[in-house]
């Protein structure tokens, strides 16, 4: 029997978090997986506030105890004082993936040039990925779409389960043998 691959969705935002907000960033993410992903996941999702503490604990949480594979955080990457996502991201990580952030930051520029603000990220915790992105729908999508043919690879490459992509959607890299 096949196990589900599980999939973390974390929504930092301390509005959202006290329910003064609606989340909009994680069912934009949940969403875009349903999309692009071409096989069954269960999404273990989570909405908490700009605590860095409480971001750390819940990454943790979901790659050690929960098993995700990826883990996917929208809210938290900008220059504001509670903005601390990606610090907290780098601090449970073993590996950084600097390249997720930069691609994501010249795609978003393409857009609106505030996205220089941004401080997107992506690291290793064991066998999970862990991508930071910005809270905006339009945008989480847009970052989504320029990094998502390199995750299933990456999955592959840390003794992940092996994600397979809706090919007229998104078609995963993954090289030739």
């Amino acid at each position: 029997m096949q196990i589900a691959v599980r999939i973390g969705i974390v929504t930092v935002s301390d509005r959202a978090s006290r329910g003064e907000y609606e989340d909009l960033g994680g069912p934009a993410i949940r969403q875009y997986l349903q999309e692009v992903l071409s096989h069954d996941w269960v999404p273990v999702s989570q909405i908490i506030s700009d605590d860095r503490s409480l971001i750390e604990a819940e990454l943790i949480r979901m790659s050690d105890q929960e098993g995700c594979c990826l883990i996917i955080t929208t809210g938290g990457t900008g220059p504001a004082l509670r903005d601390v996502t990606p610090e907290a991201t780098e601090s449970v990580c073993e590996k950084m993936m600097p390249g997720f952030g930069e691609l994501m930051r010249k795609v978003s520029l393409e857009k609106v040039p505030t996205a220089i603000l941004s401080r997107q990220t992506a690291g290793i915790r064991g066998k999970s990925l862990i991508i930071n992105l910005p809270g905006q729908p339009k945008a989480i999508r847009e970052c989504l779409d320029a990094v998502f043919p390199a995750v299933p690879y990456c999955i592959d490459l840390i003794g992940g389960p092996r994600l397979e992509t809706d090919a007229s959607r998104i078609v995963a890299f993954r090289p030739r043998k």
